[in-house]
């Protein structure tokens, strides 16, 4: 247990830097233009969907990376990153340009308003340019985490969130949602350049490294693969929920959007806690160690059901202050309509949906890390794509029910998703028997039987 607390507390700070990031823009827009936040928001839509699927295709660098290193060969391990850095930087290239591509005609077809769907491509594309820095950051960042460095990761990461804060502190008043997306862009690009200059320094990732096993870059890109697609699945489909609470109303857009960071940055810890337990899994399972993976996996998924319930308390207790902090002591308000006390039945009320979307992360990541890829990828579509965005549609929009029918979609895709990734990984785990193999043709595809 210790151990899982010693990797995942330092590792859910660098997480959770990345929402509060996005936490911190919230507010400081909120405060100075409230209405302005959904321009924001929305413009993670095609963003999000990009920038998910890269996240999940150079994943595996920290699952190839631990396994590694947990065979006593981690300076073997630069041709691992090397390689994951190439796929990002070329796919963050690609991603670019196609979100400048397609940002007009996305919002336009989601069915906004002229204006609105300039205004948040104009967003969009800001935001666009920082993927480069995302992606290489990324790679950096499971890189260090693999080779049980977080603490680097962390301390670069929440720099990151000061930059970004005293940028939005002298932008946005000036500029609104433009300056939240500029200095969003500048802090990427800042954390990227850090990250390689640390990890030319301090791991093996630029050294000369023995060559590559047969069938090394097929296994390390069929891990991210399955991740991406999920990733997809889950990113997309919570932007997606921004883009139907604004064309409720602006002021539902708003709510719904501040109530959704909160939850965002709850989920970063758990993600923090899900990286733990992966590296530990993957570690174990590198070793062939068949019991030490069902007991790191196991640890995880209690060790998140805690973790969980004691946060949704916390959010339920707090939902008061919580409130009164993102809107400025209450006093904000959209067409006369005060919007604290609607936030704060939010907060609450998303409380009960943490819980098991921490589950979903842990139990995700633990399958992931024994390369059973495509599982949890199934699981996330079907419960985000099939289930959350069409039922959180037709609650909003046809069935009248406005920010609650947002909620009550987003609460029945997340526990499904979370009950349906633990059960996985409990089945996987208890199939096993002596060794597990971890470069079987069947596991490296995400094929094991479960």
């Amino acid at each position: 247990m210790l151990d899982l607390v010693r990797l995942a507390l330092p590792v859910a700070i660098s997480r959770a830097s990345f929402m509060l990031m996005s936490l911190t823009d919230a507010i400081v827009l909120a405060r100075h233009s409230p209405g302005q936040l959904p321009l924001v928001l929305d413009a993670w839509l095609p963003n999000g969907v990009f920038m998910g699927f890269g996240l999940g295709l150079v994943m595996g660098v920290s699952v190839l990376t631990a396994e590694l290193s947990g065979q006593g060969k981690g300076a073997e391990t630069g041709r691992i990153f090397r390689r994951g850095l190439w796929v990002a930087t070329l796919y963050a290239l690609l991603a670019t340009v196609s979100v400048w591509l397609i940002a007009r005609p996305v919002f336009t077809l989601v069915g906004f308003a002229p204006q609105l769907a300039e205004d948040v491509s104009q967003t969009t594309r800001i935001l666009a340019l920082g993927t480069l820095g995302h992606m290489v950051g990324a790679v950096c960042q499971f890189h260090l985490e693999a080779l049980r460095r977080p603490n680097i990761v962390t301390a670069v990461s929440m720099s990151a969130v000061l930059v970004n804060l005293v940028s939005a502190l002298i932008l946005v008043p000036h500029y609104g949602a433009v300056g939240v997306v500029w200095g969003t862009t500048l802090s990427r690009l800042y954390m990227m350049l850090v990250f390689l200059l640390i990890v030319w320094r301090v791991s093996p990732a630029f050294k000369s490294s023995p060559p590559a096993p047969d069938g090394e870059a097929r296994r390390q890109n069929t891990v991210g693969l399955g991740t991406g697609v999920a990733n997809i699945a889950e990113w997309g489909s919570f932007n997606m929920t921004f883009v139907i609470a604004t064309l409720v109303s602006i002021d539902t857009g708003t709510v719904y959007g501040l109530a959704v960071q909160m939850m965002g940055v709850v989920f970063m810890i758990y993600v923090g806690l899900g990286t733990a337990t992966s590296v530990r899994v993957a570690e174990r399972f590198g070793r062939g160690e068949a019991e030490g993976v069902r007991e790191a996996g196991r640890l995880g998924v209690a060790a998140s059901l805690v973790l969980g319930l004691g946060m949704a308390c916390l959010l339920v207790l707090l939902r008061q202050p919580i409130a009164d902090v993102m809107l400025n002591t209450g006093d904000a308000s959209i067409g006369g309509a005060r919007l604290a006390p609607q936030l704060e039945l939010l907060i609450a009320a998303i409380a009960f949906v943490t819980i098991f979307d921490g589950l979903q992360g842990v139990g995700s990541m633990a399958l992931r890390a024994q390369e059973v890829v495509w599982t949890p990828t199934l699981i996330h579509v079907g419960s985000y794509m099939a289930v959350m965005v069409p039922l959180c549609a037709w609650l909003a929009l046809a069935a009248g029910m406005g920010v609650w029918g947002v909620y009550v979609g987003v609460t029945v895709a997340s526990v499904i998703a979370g009950t349906g990734q633990i059960l996985a990984l409990e089945w996987k785990t208890r199939g096993q028997r002596g060794r597990p193999r971890p470069h079987a043709p069947d596991a490296s595809l995400g094929a094991a039987p479960l």
